[in-house]
């Protein structure tokens, strides 16, 4: 090891200020560093224990003092009604300044979390507060406190030449560290908190006062979140830092930077596969050509056309090339799925090159010489994609952070420039309304083809939980990075609002959520023309959480009624859920009431959610042919393609990338809308609304085997099931930050783990294996072996769902069922 060793040299044990230790653990505990700080201690605890009061921390101070800090420490503890503990280090142990102080409370640390501030209260214990949260609460790793970004600001800084030093040597880091710095603001920040499980404690080795740059670094990957603050005035002793300290700074700049592990395969590796994959490219340009030649000159095929049927001739040469010579079978996943990705790729280019090709033909160009221009101006793009997306190795270090900037602001107003409308007005009548099952409205500018069972004219506007506008949501300009931003959570009244945006700035996926009542969404023009991608992405999202302090779940699973009995399939995404509902109706008959999300309550009813089939490539089998006309069987096989497993696996991949995912999803659903059919369109059956759930299997793939499934591990893989549903970008960002009737995000998942437990507690759970997707088969033959059909369709009372009379000689009647099924509960 270079440099200090921050080891602590000797075992100095910690002293409890405050009374002895209690029974609970935190799950935080809020290092100190301390030097000679003892004027300002007191006023310090007050402020920690008034800041804290409702979170589940300790204090550990790490004390370097040679004055009377310690004492003082201990006699005004009783301040603070957390439990206050301190690391005196001896003269001895004082190793690598406050960076190693910082590692020796660290190892100390009785919670999952270490949050770090100074003493000196330039750090306002509010602030560390809202880090705390923000820690426990989101899905990160790594919490900044930022005076660089949304309302942040080093105000408190002393003198021009401390701001002007701070925000070089931030930038400097920038520069150095572009990839670990990409969603950083404010890399010289003293104000953070980072899960200890993350960081490995015995790797770092500081210099100085920076650790958080040394963490940040030796950590690459670690998921970020920053929370905006203002730096306040020093509220007694000096400053620490000096010359000496900024000298000792850009040591430790040098020292990570000589020192910091580069991708595997090193830059020779990296330009050995570029040259390869040049020659093969160069070879697939004149494959590519030949193609358009025979199909435009030869056929006399429209010049477009033939551009299209000649990159699928080369796409499949350069293929079998790059996997024979330059990358020899290696790569992520099989190579029938690299297949499908390499050729998903180059059709998604092909859509961006037609029209320069167009456009180069109109100029004057031939066809041919305009074709071979537009396959070399996007070689980059494609040797790019391909290295670091098709061929990356499952363990090769990226050394990337995640793409999306996660900033949380509770200072912020409601209203902010960037979200400012569009300068023509926009209607706000709400066009679309849908009442689900009596338990949530929402009205919408937007058509919500999923929710179309659910279509309700007769609600007023007024009356809808949830309401979805389209509005001039973003900034004007485009800017280099898709973001987050928490706008507010609960301050002086006003309701937690956040937003979504990407790179395109306006005329990009945008949206903002506001968290009061009703609940408010904006969406961006783009997304208004990508209804799928705003349910799928947004709504349903908000949707389930919504339903869980109402007392239901939106399980990730198919529901069916057969003969009476209420049978119930979860699986993971693209298991083969889909193919087996469709082949049990078709088989057995029964009364179809969902296939991809149920509503369920602890009561152990269901309750019908009949969202249109989507139709994936292993989906296809159970799809007979003369369900469907034939250019409707002819534009299924092109759809189930694209939206098929491989599909959405490269769309996750291409997320992990710092590109406008979203905005790349609606405009590909514009252009191939998914293949979603209604389930009576696809097989004759009937429709129930709810059922009471005896079976539920849950489905795999695998050596075939039927096991029961415990209570409890029946509930931890139905929740990751529908965990699983959710994975697309950007529900893992903004989930953490809703909150919705009082309760947190956590709180929300507790409650809904609950409602699962108890729907569980009356359904016999097994787990059915299959290596031939042969479950529809095994399903009705283990019920009919178990004699537990019934002849007569069951009923739930307190949830029959309501019939309208649709006779156009009576005015139409809002049933008095629905409005108590959304006052409340089952009766």
């Amino acid at each position: 090891m270079t440099g200090t060793d921050t080891r602590p040299l000797a075992t100095s044990p910690c002293t409890d200020l405050n009374g002895p230790p209690g029974t609970t653990t935190p799950q935080l505990t809020v290092v100190v560093p301390t030097r000679n700080e003892q004027e300002v201690i007191p006023l310090l605890l007050q402020s920690l224990g008034d800041a804290f009061l409702r979170l589940p921390v300790e204090v550990l101070f790490v004390d370097d003092s040679d004055d009377d800090t310690p004492a003082t420490a201990a006699a005004h503890a009783a301040l603070c009604p957390k439990r206050v503990r301190m690391l005196h280090r001896a003269p001895g142990e004082r190793s690598a300044g406050l960076g190693g102080a910082v590692i020796a409370g660290a190892r100390q640390a009785r919670g999952a979390w270490v949050l770090v501030m100074d003493a000196d209260l330039q750090h306002p214990p509010e602030a560390a507060a809202a880090i705390a949260r923000t820690a426990l609460g989101h899905d990160a790793e790594i919490v900044i406190g930022t005076r660089h970004a949304g309302s942040g600001s080093s105000g408190g800084l002393s003198g021009a030449g401390r701001s002007v030093a701070s925000s070089g040597s931030a930038l400097l880091a920038k520069v150095m560290f572009p990839r670990c710095m990409a969603t950083v603001s404010d890399p010289m920040s003293g104000l953070f908190a980072f899960r200890k499980d993350a960081v490995d404690l015995d790797r770092l080795n500081p210099l100085g006062f920076k650790i958080l740059l040394e963490i940040l670094v030796r950590n690459p990957s670690a998921r970020v979140a920053e929370v905006a603050y203002t730096f306040a005035p020093r509220a007694a002793g000096r400053s620490k830092a000096s010359l000496r300290e900024g000298i000792t700074y850009l040591r430790h700049l040098a020292r990570l930077r000589l020192g910091h592990p580069r991708r595997s395969g090193g830059r020779a590796g990296e330009l050995g596969r570029f040259v390869g994959f040049g020659l093969v490219g160069a070879s697939g340009i004149g494959v590519n050509t030949a193609a358009l030649w025979f199909f435009y000159s030869l056929l006399n095929t429209p010049a477009l056309l033939g551009a299209t049927l000649a990159t699928q001739v080369s796409t499949a040469w350069n293929f079998a090339l790059i996997e024979a010579l330059v990358y020899r079978g290696t790569g992520h996943g099989t190579r029938v799925g690299r297949g499908v990705r390499f050729f998903a790729l180059n059709n998604l280019l092909l859509l961006g090159r037609l029209p320069v090709l167009a456009w180069l033909v109109s100029i004057g160009l031939g066809v041919l010489t305009a074709n071979v221009i537009t396959l070399a101006l996007l070689f980059l793009l494609r040797f790019l994609f391909s290295d670091r997306l098709i061929y990356r190795a499952d363990d090769r270090p990226t050394g990337k952070r995640d793409p999306v900037h996660t900033l949380v602001d509770p200072a912020a107003s409601a209203t902010t420039p960037s979200t400012a409308h569009g300068g023509h007005k926009r209607t706000r009548y709400l066009s679309h309304r849908y009442d689900i099952a009596g338990r949530v409205t929402i009205g919408s500018q937007v058509p919500l083809p999923e929710l179309e069972f659910f279509r309700a004219q007769w609600l007023s506007p007024a009356d809808c939980d949830i309401v979805v506008r389209v509005s001039g949501i973003g900034r004007r300009t485009p800017h280099h990075r898709g973001g987050l931003t928490e706008l507010a959570r609960e301050v002086d009244g006003c309701p937690a609002s956040l937003r979504y945006e990407e790179q395109l700035g306006r005329v990009g996926a945008n949206f903002r959520v506001d968290l009061g009542q009703p609940i408010s969404v904006e969406v961006s023009p783009l997304l208004g023309h990508s209804p799928h991608v705003v349910y799928t992405n947004v709504i349903e999202a908000l949707l389930r959480f919504v339903l869980v302090p109402r007392g239901w779940m939106l399980l990730h699973s198919a529901c069916l009624d057969l003969d009476g009995t209420g049978v119930m399939l979860s699986a993971l995404t693209d298991t083969g859920k889909t193919a087996t509902v469709l082949r049990l109706l078709r088989e057995h008959g029964g009364r179809f009431l969902s296939d991809d999300m149920t509503l369920v309550d602890a009561g152990g009813h269901a309750l019908c959610f009949p969202k249109p089939l989507t139709i994936s490539a292993h989906t296809l089998r159970a799809v007979h042919a003369d369900d469907l006309s034939g250019p409707e069987w002819l534009k299924l096989m092109l759809q189930s393609r694209l939206h098929s497993k491989e599909g959405r696996s490269f769309a996750l991949t291409l997320a992990r990338l710092n590109l406008p995912i979203m905005a790349i999803n609606a405009v590909t659903q514009i252009l191939v809308p998914p293949p979603k059919y209604a389930v009576d369109r696809l097989v004759p059956c009937d429709l129930g609304t709810a059922t009471a759930v005896r079976d539920l299997f849950i489905i795999e793939r695998g050596a075939p085997r039927l096991a029961d499934v415990p209570h409890d591990e029946a509930v931890r893989r139905l929740m990751g099931n529908t965990e699983d549903a959710y994975g697309f970008p950007p529900f893992r960002y903004f989930a953490p930050a809703l909150s919705i009737d009082g309760l947190d995000h956590a709180q929300l998942r507790v409650r809904e783990r609950e409602i699962l437990s108890g729907f569980l507690s009356g359904v016999r759970v097994r787990a059915l294996a299959s290596d031939c997707f042969s479950w529809a088969d095994e399903i009705p033959r283990l019920l009919a072996r178990e004699g537990v059909h019934t002849t007569a369709a069951s009923r739930v009372d307190g949830v029959e769902w309501p019939h309208w009379d649709w006779r156009f000689d009576t005015p139409l009647a809002v049933p008095g069922a629905l409005r108590s099924m959304h006052a409340g509960g089952p009766s």
